[in-house]
């Protein structure tokens, strides 16, 4: 899985390339201010193997929209919406071996296959394992987020910071998203949960719990995306937010910097971010974006320009938060390859890679603890200190943990044990937060013969019913939540 690098490393700046669009045949007559135009893209989005069809056609086969269509029906937990900034960086010039695009057919398809950013937006069955599509504890709510609601959509989990789950739609579905309870479109096989309140009433509990709760100093703004949020709304919100003397840092969380630049191009948007980041200068507050690239073919110019016109109208910092995972970026060179294409050309701070949270049908994307652990070490020394992105592991109840801060670890059958130095607020005063032990589990195909024959033997009941019992557990546990917030 490690690929290692020739030493010396030789470091080379790479000049990104915004990819042409028109050798797809169903953009073959888009013109450049169609693709700048952010209504364009939005409308263009693929949503369906039909609107994929009319995008590429003659250049993939059959067997594609087969193993698509099946993954569709049977494994996918995210509905595909796919916008075309994100569709265009697939078998890009970058990506092109020899300097010549794949011929239709067999060719385009062997490609299209192996393209990292396909493999995690338009997953296909063949993709996943038949042995262990699912690990035996995956759940809907990995990270036991509405578990720690204060307020309908609020999660407070450390001491002083909160995410704001603003809305539950985004520009983009990623097949690994850790919200597949709640964003986006029910699929066959994950009947989405939904937010109950409106958003009007939703929005100001949370306003009125942060002014309650002075301890509260930092606010991560998410969803779902906020690129899906009307400007004005949010802006009003931010605005409200600013307005709370214990705020000291806001986030806004949006993959659509790079899913879908042309949103934050957009002149109301571009002059609204101004505003709000005026306010918050003048307040002493650090308003950053937060963004989510998993490749290096995925920074474009567009992407770049869209960095730096934030960055320009007053945000304070524009930073990554990529996931790990096999088959996109799970070696150092294509981890250096991401960060330098961040770093150089966009103005984009490497922050943390997360491990692939344990929600359902994601074990071909999750890596083991000890090939994380491998991969943090072998970053160090390339990039600058404030530019070597951490890798992370979410425990669930526990939040982020760097990957070599693991209390004990068996190897042998995947299962890390980690403790915790806070408490959180479904914990009860008496819980002694520094003994307790919380653990994480490695994907059952990267053990020894040994450890997964230990899985087979201790999870075969495990598996009957596992699914519709993890729904009813996190409808429970939500409502529970709701009730309780009255």
């Amino acid at each position: 899985m490690s690929v290692e690098i020739e030493q010396p490393y030789l470091y080379a700046r790479r000049e990104l390339v915004e990819p042409d669009w028109t050798r797809f045949p169903g953009w073959r007559e888009i013109t450049a201010e169609q693709w700048a135009d952010v209504q364009w893209q939005r409308v263009s989005c693929v949503k369906n193997i039909r609107q994929l069809r009319t995008v590429m056609g003659d250049l993939l086969t059959e067997e594609f929209y087969a193993d698509l269509e099946r993954d569709q029906a049977e494994r996918a937990t995210m509905s595909m919406l796919v916008p075309p900034q994100m569709l265009n960086t697939m078998v890009s010039e970058v990506t092109w071996a020899d300097g010549r695009m794949p011929a239709a057919g067999e060719e385009f398809t062997r490609a299209f296959y192996a393209d990292p950013v396909r493999h995690y937006m338009l997953p296909v069955f063949s993709d996943r394992r038949t042995d262990w599509a699912s690990h035996p504890y995956a759940t809907r709510d990995s990270l036991h987020e509405h578990d720690m609601w204060v307020a309908e959509g609020l999660t407070h989990r450390y001491p002083t910071k909160v995410l704001a789950e603003m809305l539950p739609t985004c520009p983009q579905y990623c097949g690994h998203c850790t919200r597949m309870d709640l964003v986006g479109n029910s699929t066959p096989q994950v009947t989405k949960l939904k937010l109950a309140g409106k958003p009007v009433d939703r929005h100001t509990a949370m306003l009125d719990y942060l002014r309650a709760t002075p301890g509260v100093r930092d606010v991560v703004v998410s969803g779902g995306d906020v690129a899906n949020m009307p400007w004005k709304n949010l802006e009003a919100w931010l605005d409200q937010l600013l307005d709370i003397e214990s705020i000291r840092d806001v986030r806004l969380a949006t993959k659509a910097l790079m899913g879908m630049p042309q949103h934050w191009l957009a002149p109301d948007v571009v002059e609204g971010v101004a505003r709000v980041a005026q306010k918050a200068r003048a307040r002493g507050v650090g308003l950053a974006i937060h963004t989510h690239v998993n490749s290096a073919q995925s920074v474009t110019p567009l992407v770049a320009q869209a960095s730096r016109t934030m960055l320009d109208a007053g945000i304070r910092d524009v930073r990554n938060q990529g996931v790990l995972m096999r088959g996109v970026n799970d070696t150092v060179p294509q981890l250096l390859d991401l960060c330098f294409a961040l770093a150089d050309d966009a103005m984009i701070t490497p922050y943390y890679f997360y491990m692939c949270d344990m929600i359902p049908f994601s074990e071909h994307w999750r890596v083991s603890l000890s090939h994380a652990q491998h991969l943090q070490h072998s970053l160090l020394g390339y990039l600058p200190g404030f530019s070597t992105p951490r890798i992370v592991c979410d425990v669930p109840f526990v939040g982020k943990r760097w990957v070599h801060q693991v209390d004990t670890y068996d190897t042998e059958r995947g299962i890390s044990y980690w403790r915790k130095n806070y408490r959180t607020s479904i914990e009860g005063e008496d819980v002694d937060v520094t003994s307790a032990e919380y653990v994480y589990y490695d994907p059952i195909d990267t053990l020894p013969a040994s450890g997964q024959e230990w899985w087979r033997q201790h999870t075969a009941e495990h598996h009957d019913g596992a699914e519709q019992a993890a729904y009813e557990h996190a409808r429970a546990s939500r409502q529970a939540s709701v009730d309780q917030l009255g």
